[in-house]
Order: structure tokens, then C-alpha cells, then sequence
């Protein structure tokens, strides 16, 4: 693929802060109730879906992957960032991750039963999303299980840029969210809306959905 310019910022960025974001967010899980409690809720349907290889994508350090393979989950990691698949490898070295970009990724048809993206589309310009969500859709199995959790826009609608302190970044309506997964392969079957945290500057969302 020819990359696009965003994902060369991107991945600039990521490496240059990667020790940095590994600090800040260690105990990012443990001191939030609502992203476990979905987690979890991901988790049990991948278990009641008898099981099978996960991965995440846009994975970081590595903390979410860790979490959902201590939870009992086959897990794998994906990221853009170099760095921070490095520092995964060294955090977590009984987890396979690689380097690589979302919009092309190694696995076969049909090869996962879930799919975890923890803030991973915020940077993707939202006339790429729709693509990205197919490529996710080939490679979850037909009722496999995918987690998204992302910045959510004030509105339920639409879509807004935001001065992320990375990169720029994309506040997706959690309705608007919700059809486009729709539309490209995803059923919602639950999702959660959350306030600010005092260490935050905007509301959150995440959303369960299966591959149709």
C-alpha cells in the first residue's frame, strides 16, 4: 500500500512519546471501573463463543492485550509504532506482537474471534474508517466478537477533529460510530458512554459489536 502522510506522523509521533505513554498509562485499567466492566463483557462473549485467537490492533505497549490474556483470551498485538512494540515485547514477552498498519493486516479470512481496537482509529481521517472496518470484518470470523473504545464527540452525531496531545485525532458520535460499523460488517450489541475523567478533557464511549 502507499502510505498516507497521517500514518507517517502518526507513527513518528507514537515512537517518540512511547516510554512516556507507557508510564502514564500502567494503571489506566486499574483505575477505571467502565473500561474493565466492557472488557470483561468482550471476554466472556469471545469465551461463550468458544474461544479462539484475538488480536489487537493499534495494541501500544501492549497493557490492554496483557489484561484480556490474563482474562484467559488466545491474544496477539498489532501496532503502526515500532517503539511501542518493542517496549510490548519487553512488558509482555509471552504475547506474539508485530509491527504493522491497520488498513492491511497479516491475518487469513476469517482467521480471528475477536478483535480489540482501544483507541486505535482516533488519527484515521474519517474518510478511511469505512475501509478499515472491512479490513477488520474479513479477518473476525462470522460471530466473532470486536471491542472499540475511541474519544466520543459531544453530540451523538457526527464526527469533529480534536487536538489530541500525540497526533490529531477524530471524535466519532457514538450513533454515528454505531452505523458505520453497520455498514461495513459490525452489529452493535452494546455500548457505553461515559463522562470525562478529571485526567481527561473529553467524554469516552465503547462499543461491543459482533461480525455479521
Amino acid at each position: 500500500m502507499i502510505e498516507p502522510e497521517d500514518m507517517r506522523i502518526t507513527r513518528a509521533a507514537y515512537d517518540g512519546v512511547a516510554e512516556l505513554y507507557a508510564g502514564l498509562f500502567q494503571r489506566q485499567l486499574h483505575d477505571n471501573v467502565f473500561d474493565r466492566m466492557m472488557l470483561e463483557a468482550f471476554a466472556e462473549a469471545v469465551r461463550d463463543n468458544g474461544f479462539g485467537p484475538v488480536a489487537e490492533i493499534g495494541c501500544g505497549p501492549g497493557r490492554v492485550a496483557a489484561h484480556l490474556a490474563a482474562a484467559g483470551l488466545e491474544m496477539s498485538g498489532l501496532d503502526l509504532s515500532p517503539e511501542m512494540i518493542r517496549l510490548a515485547r519487553a512488558a509482555h514477552p509471552d504475547i506474539p506482537f508485530e509491527v504493522g498498519p491497520m488498513e492491511e493486516l497479516p491475518y487469513a479470512d476469517g482467521a480471528l474471534a475477536g478483535i480489540v481496537v482501544w483507541y486505535s482509529i482516533i488519527h484515521t481521517p474519517p474518510v478511511r474508517v469505512p475501509a478499515i472496518l472491512t479490513e477488520f470484518a474479513r479477518v473476525v470470523r462470522p460471530g466473532g466478537q470486536a471491542v472499540f473504545a475511541f474519544q466520543a464527540a459531544d453530540e451523538p452525531t457526527g464526527v469533529t477533529e480534536y487536538a489530541h496531545k500525540v497526533a490529531l485525532a477524530y471524535r466519532w458520535g457514538p450513533d454515528t460510530f454505531t452505523e458505520t460499523l453497520a455498514a461495513h460488517g459490525f452489529r452493535v450489541t452494546a455500548s457505553l458512554s461515559r463522562a470525562a475523567r478529571p485526567d481527561e478533557r473529553t467524554p469516552h464511549a465503547t462499543v461491543l459489536a459482533v461480525r455479521v
